[in-house]
């Protein structure tokens, strides 16, 4: 792991956050293609590893995001809370806009209720733009955070933003995985239903490129610019992920998969960061 971070501190941190960003869409490509071995997994299982994603996302948001974007603020007391409690505001509402605006479905939800605009999109394409929408705060607070260490801010560390897309890969993968079932399940292809779920997260490079870029072209955003992904993240979960879980009988199940997610990921930041 030592290589890895020496690694990053020596490239460009655009690049870094780039390559970061490939390595978490990647893990979700990895876990669609189980579809080549599974047709119809147990809904224990699935119910588990959103749990899991969950878990994850809650503790990146505070652990990576939160908490250094609180450091590195200035001022005391109430003002030195400002920036991230704007910025955490902020970023719940850009995901609130694009949530009533894009047409999307979540996973374990019928068709009729479908969110955002209403449109004649098939099943599969709600299914892939909701997972699309999930995926954007993600690859934007991977690529904030690399910026952020290349701008020189107390309390960005390389450590912190790889402990990060290794937090975010992590739980990608069951993520590809629960978007690639549903596609097979309905018909479609071994190869489309892979083909859909990897697709889920193309968007977390693109999002993480342009945040690694906002940050170092607009460097006295940082503070904001992390609690907006930590906002975004967790309205993610409150909003898409945990209703997610309690569709049917294994609600235990996803909320120890969310404690299990939620660990490991305070510990690779602590750890790492």
């Amino acid at each position: 792991m030592e290589h890895v971070i020496t690694y990053f501190e020596s490239i460009n941190p655009i690049l870094a956050a780039l390559y970061a960003t490939l390595f978490t869409w990647g893990l979700t490509a990895a876990g669609a293609g189980l579809v080549f071995l599974f047709k119809s997994p147990k809904r224990a299982l699935m119910d588990g590893m959103l749990g899991f994603t969950g878990g994850v996302m809650v503790a990146a948001s505070f652990w990576s995001l939160l908490a250094p974007g609180i450091e590195m603020s200035e001022g005391e007391g109430f003002v030195k809370v400002i920036p991230a409690a704007v910025g955490f505001l902020l970023g719940a509402l850009f995901i609130y806009g694009l949530d009533k605006v894009l047409p999307h479905l979540h996973i374990n939800f019928k068709i009729d209720e479908a969110e955002g605009v209403k449109t004649p999109w098939h099943r599969t394409t709600l299914l892939v733009l909701a997972i699309t929408l999930h995926n954007i705060p993600e690859g934007l607070a991977v690529g904030v955070l690399f910026g952020g260490v290349a701008s020189g801010f107390e309390g960005a560390t390389i450590g912190g933003a790889v402990a990060l897309a290794l937090g975010i890969g992590l739980q990608n993968f069951p993520e590809g995985f629960a978007v690639a079932v549903p596609m097979r399940r309905h018909g479609l292809s071994r190869r489309k239903s892979w083909m859909y779920g990897q697709a889920s997260a193309i968007v977390e490079p693109i999002a993480g490129v342009l945040g690694a870029w906002a940050v170092l072209t607009f460097e006295p955003i940082l503070p904001y610019a992390l609690a907006f992904a930590a906002g975004a993240m967790i309205f993610v979960v409150v909003e898409e992920v945990i209703p997610e879980t309690q569709q049917d009988k294994y609600t235990d199940i996803a909320t120890m998969g969310f404690i299990g997610g939620f660990i490991i990921m305070m510990t690779l930041d602590v750890g790492l960061g």
